[in-house]
């Protein structure tokens, strides 16, 4: 089961004005679409491989949250190492 969607103030101002048809188009949008899409695929790339050993707990655990997400667990666990490095995931202490 997915969670609902939950946006924060900046993402709802852009929901209303794309709503409200008062948002307009860039000149260079291709070029601009065509940069952002290059970027985007490069900072996806997978080229690194990471075998780690974990808890037989921790792998259903995660396998669990996957499933309720609707994501392959190791697609969640990539996606949870990269918002810790890139400090979107903050550890509690």
């Amino acid at each position: 089961m997915k969670k609902k969607a939950t946006y924060d103030e900046e993402e709802l101002e852009i929901i209303q004005a794309l709503e409200a048809g008062s948002l307009k188009p860039v000149k260079d949008a291709p070029k601009r679409i065509k940069a952002h899409k290059t970027a985007a695929e490069a900072s996806l790339k997978k080229d690194q491989r990471l075998n780690i050993r974990i808890s037989s707990r921790d792998l259903k655990n995660l396998q669990a949250r996957a499933l309720e997400e609707g994501v392959p667990y190791q697609t969640l666990a990539a996606s949870l190492l990269h918002k810790f490095v890139s400090g979107h995931l903050i550890s509690q202490r």
